[in-house]
């Protein structure tokens, strides 16, 4: 088994590499002149088992070409089995038409991972679990949840309640609240744009309670912010979020420095700079993936992971 990384997130690649008890595999990615991208594998992998970390984060285009070009030098030097490693799976909110004459890009992501030679691909909470029928290769799809819900339990909160920021999310936050054995609340939402949410209704009792928002994906803190304000309004006390995926721009900085939320809890799929002036914990899922990655070697199952405290997370 060899282990490969782009430059999206080498750290975690590192950590993973650390969890497995192997060095990181030796390669070299350059820019051309003009911008293309240069790969070459600096070690022999022929009738490896070879698995390559990269998530599709921002600049999301340039990660995965960078990904496409490594998994096409690793088919053509003979490797016997290529997994592609996606702690984040970009492009995954286009998943259906919703609109006229627009694509479906998660599923052109699918196609292009295959065609460039993967044969397996382990991903971490995707933004819509229909995703994985978009491969007709095996997709190993793991959960943050056993992580984020360790820390949460650690902090002992009282009066607990988990709150969906919207519809969609509710059978994660669900999943939550039975392992917390916390209440349930959903904030129904009526988005204006890309970047701006407008929330209007709170389904549940958040009064006196402290509150955890739980989402797969924060960019903006759109929805986040708006959702926390209409709790911190209904008499939240405490307000924390746990997002998988942060992946925070200039805008999703500023709403969260000016909102009520409290804490961010979130791990590192993708690679972030330090913020000053928002209080952001960052948990490692490398022990996750690294369990994973042993186990699809082996051809273990890889079930367990999925499971904690004796429920599911999907």
């Amino acid at each position: 088994m060899k282990i490969f990384s782009g430059t999206a997130n080498e750290p975690l690649a590192r950590a993973i590499c650390t969890y497995i008890g192997i060095e990181l595999g030796r390669r070299t990615i350059e820019p051309f002149p003009d911008g293309e991208t240069f790969v070459k594998i600096d070690e022999n992998v022929r009738g490896e088992d070879v698995f390559v970390v990269q998530p599709t984060s921002p600049p999301t285009n340039h990660n995965l070409m960078e990904l496409f070009i490594m998994i096409d030098a690793l088919r053509r030097a003979s490797a016997k089995r290529i997994t592609a490693v996606l702690p984040f799976y970009g492009y995954a909110r286009q998943d259906r038409k919703d609109q006229p004459r627009v694509p479906i890009t998660a599923k052109l992501i699918a196609n292009l991972l295959v065609a460039a030679g993967a044969n397996r691909v382990l991903t971490m909470d995707l933004h819509a679990q229909q995703i994985q029928g978009f491969f007709d290769i095996p997709v190993d799809h793991l959960y943050a949840a056993p992580v984020i819900y360790q820390y949460i339990k650690s902090k002992k909160l009282k009066d607990l309640c988990v709150v969906s920021p919207d519809v969609g999310g509710l059978k994660m936050a669900h999943a939550y609240s039975q392992v917390l054995d916390s209440g349930l609340a959903i904030v129904a939402k009526q988005r204006k744009s890309a970047t701006e949410v407008e929330s209007m209704a709170l389904i549940g009792e958040v009064k006196g309670k402290n509150c955890l928002l739980v989402d797969d994906l924060t960019e903006t803190c759109g929805t986040l912010s708006t959702a926390a304000a209409l709790l911190k309004q209904k008499g939240a006390r405490k307000i924390l979020a746990c997002v998988s995926h942060a992946i925070l721009g200039d805008i999703g900085l500023q709403r969260l420095r000016k909102s009520v939320i409290d804490e961010l809890i979130t791990t590192d799929t993708v690679s972030r700079p330090a913020f000053r002036g928002v209080n952001i914990t960052t948990l490692t899922v490398a022990g996750l993936l690294g369990e994973a990655i042993k186990r699809i070697h082996s051809n273990q199952s890889v079930n367990s992971l999925f499971a904690f405290k004796g429920a599911r997370t999907s």
